[in-house]
């Protein structure tokens, strides 16, 4: 593998590990669906550790993503690559997390505003715009959950929540119109054949996501319904998306297979999130 994929996946690895020790102590003071709940901001950690490395590796080719007007493409670039890093470590060691929950749902709503709206005249009858559009803005719901929900402020939880809800039942209804695409994220990869059952992998998650969205946006077992849909995710990630990455391991696709471990974990740690503090929503 190349030094990028070897530094995307140990700084994966090294928040997977750092993170499942850290959160021993609030892992057990939790009960039922909570238990899963606490885990959300470790798969977040993991996934901002993995797209950190890749940030400040491929400075120079993920540099051409900075908008044109925007001076000092490579700056920005380590400028975000290190915040990501920092909300990261934040989250795995528990500290600061408001701030990190609150920084990081303003970077993802950045990236909407200054990369994805752009290209709304574009992209209006793409797809794929849609698809990567409303995931970074429900990446940036989650975070305002967890902010809301440790400050408190029940209208900013409340409002994340609506946004990740409403994501779900999005993504779940395309799984059903492109049951051959990956599931999880509906990006525009294909399901490889040497994976059984792919179709009902498919039907089965977009299910989940729309009836857990439901849920979700109707303030209905809110914390069962996000445990429940958050727990198929990460179980896709170990068994539907490391197998990919495994097989990718020797080819120029080992980043891409990284890329997709990674977006789908963030996807899982994002609905995660829409459970946390809701008895104060």
């Amino acid at each position: 593998m190349s030094v990028l994929a070897w530094g995307m996946l140990g700084a994966g690895v090294a928040a997977l590990v750092a993170g499942l020790v850290l959160v021993r102590t609030r892992f057990r003071a939790a009960a039922g669906a909570g238990k899963l709940i606490v885990l959300g901001p470790v798969f977040e950690a993991v996934s901002l550790a993995m797209f950190s490395a890749e940030h400040l590796l491929a400075a120079k080719a993920l540099s051409g993503i900075v908008p044109k007007w925007l001076p000092g493409p490579m700056f920005w670039t380590y400028f975000f690559g290190v915040a990501l890093a920092l909300a990261a470590i934040s989250f795995v060691v528990w500290r600061g997390v408001r701030w990190s929950a609150v920084g990081l749902a303003v970077f993802f709503l950045l990236v909407v505003a200054t990369v994805d709206l752009p290209n709304l005249g574009s992209g209006l009858d793409k797809r794929l715009f849609w698809i990567l559009t409303v995931r970074e803005t429900c990446f940036a719901g989650g975070a305002m959950v967890l902010a809301g929900s440790l400050w408190p402020n029940a209208g900013l939880a409340r409002r994340g929540r609506f946004i990740v809800g409403a994501t779900m039942v999005f993504y779940g209804i395309e799984h059903f119109f492109h049951p051959h695409n990956v599931p999880g994220v509906p990006l525009e990869k294909m399901t490889p054949d040497w994976i059984p059952g792919a179709v009902v992998i498919a039907y089965f998650v977009g299910a989940v996501l729309v009836v857990a969205g439901v849920a979700i946006l109707l303030r209905r077992g809110v914390r069962v319904a996000a445990a429940g849909a958050g727990l198929v995710l990460v179980l896709l990630v170990v068994f539907f998306y490391v197998p990919i990455f495994l097989t990718e391991t020797h080819s120029r696709l080992a980043v891409e297979g990284l890329n997709y471990v990674g977006d789908t974990l963030l996807f899982g740690a994002t609905v995660l999130l829409a459970g946390f503090a809701t008895e104060r929503s």
